[in-house]
């Protein structure tokens, strides 16, 4: 199957569904399938095993997450205000 630089990942859905809806997915996919850093090691060597489940091949620290990256923006925040509540008391 031949992708050209501009639809990348999404050339597998051809003429179908529409430019908007394959820009939004190849973004997310490219994200989803690069190396992540690892919370453990700090090294990029995250990749994910399944929905929600990463796994770093430099330490095999296995964690969740969320279902396209290791760490949602609403888990930075939650994890942040933890931090800010625990560590003012």
């Amino acid at each position: 199957m031949a992708r050209t630089k501009k639809v990348g990942v999404t050339g597998r859905f051809g003429a179908r569904y529409g430019r908007k809806a394959k820009r939004t997915v190849k973004k997310i996919e490219e994200n989803m399938k690069k190396y992540h850093t690892c919370p453990q090691c700090d090294r990029p060597g995250v990749k994910r095993v399944s929905t929600g489940i990463w796994k770093c091949r430099k330490c095999n620290t296995v964690f969740t997450g969320g279902a396209y990256v290791p760490r949602t923006p609403m888990g930075k925040t939650a994890a942040r205000n933890i931090k800010r509540i625990v560590g003012g008391t």
